[in-house]
C-alpha cells in the first residue's frame, strides 16, 4: 500500500476525497467519474489517474454498473493518519486532565482518547466520514 501522506499530500486528491465524502454524506451510493470532472473542473485523465492512485491506496472503492464505475470512499486506511496524529493531540489532552481529580482525570482522559481517536485533524481536512 503506497503511503497514505504522500497520497493526500496531492490536493486534487484531497478534493476528490472530499466530494466523494460530501455525496456519501447525501446519501448517494457513489459518484461517476464524470460528475467528479464537471464538478472539480479537471480533465477525465487527470481524475482517472487520480482515482487510480486512491484505489490503490484503498481510500475509495469502485462500483462497476454496466459500463459504468461509481467511486465511494474507503476511510480505513484514514486510521493511519490518526494513529500517527494522536500522541501529538494527547499532549494537549495530558495538561488538562492532569488539573483533575483522579476520578474525574480517569474518566475525561477516557472520553478525551476516545474524541482524540476519530481524528480531530482528519475531520478539521475531511469532515465528518460516515462511519467512523
Amino acid at each position: 500500500m503506497a503511503d497514505i501522506f504522500g497520497v493526500i499530500a496531492d490536493a486534487t486528491r484531497r478534493d476528490i476525497l472530499r466530494l466523494l465524502l460530501d455525496r456519501s454524506m447525501a446519501g448517494e451510493r457513489g459518484t461517476s467519474v464524470s460528475y467528479i470532472v464537471s464538478r472539480l473542473g479537471v480533465s477525465q485523465p487527470t481524475v482517472s489517474k487520480h482515482l487510480k492512485v486512491l484505489r490503490d491506496s484503498e481510500l475509495v472503492s469502485v462500483r462497476e454498473e454496466g459500463q459504468h464505475r461509481y467511486y465511494s470512499l474507503s476511510s480505513g486506511p484514514l486510521d493511519e493518519i490518526d494513529n500517527w496524529l494522536i500522541p501529538f493531540l494527547d499532549e494537549d489532552l495530558d495538561d488538562s486532565i492532569s488539573t483533575l481529580p483522579e476520578p474525574a482525570a480517569h474518566a475525561a482522559d477516557v472520553v478525551g482518547r476516545a474524541a482524540a481517536s476519530v481524528g480531530r485533524a482528519v475531520t478539521a481536512a475531511f469532515g465528518k466520514i460516515p462511519g467512523r
